[in-house]
């Protein structure tokens, strides 16, 4: 996991707004400092070198308690990469 930022506040359309010192992918994990799941990577918006991050909360996560800790450091993992599937190819018949 690698440090994401600090947590800003919940927004009224229910994300968590962070600051970020780099852009992460989007869709990506998003954890508290207690290494819960709290969201993933929305949006990444504002300047390039401290963007923004817009993460969509889990119904689990308590909104509220992230509200009363803002400033709470935020740890994001690598998504999971999609394996890409060859496709098959039909054989060639050369008359």
């Amino acid at each position: 996991m690698k440090f994401l930022g600090n947590s800003l506040h919940v927004a009224n359309s229910g994300k968590l707004i962070a600051r970020s010192d780099k852009t992460p992918s989007p869709g990506a994990i998003v954890y508290d400092s207690k290494k819960n799941k709290i969201g993933k990577v929305g949006y990444v918006f504002g300047p390039t070198k401290r963007p923004y991050v817009s993460i969509r909360l889990f119904k689990s996560t308590d909104r509220n308690k992230l509200d009363e800790n803002s400033g709470e450091k935020l740890f994001v993992s690598k998504p999971k990469s999609k394996k890409s599937r060859k496709r098959r190819m039909k054989p060639r018949h050369n008359k």
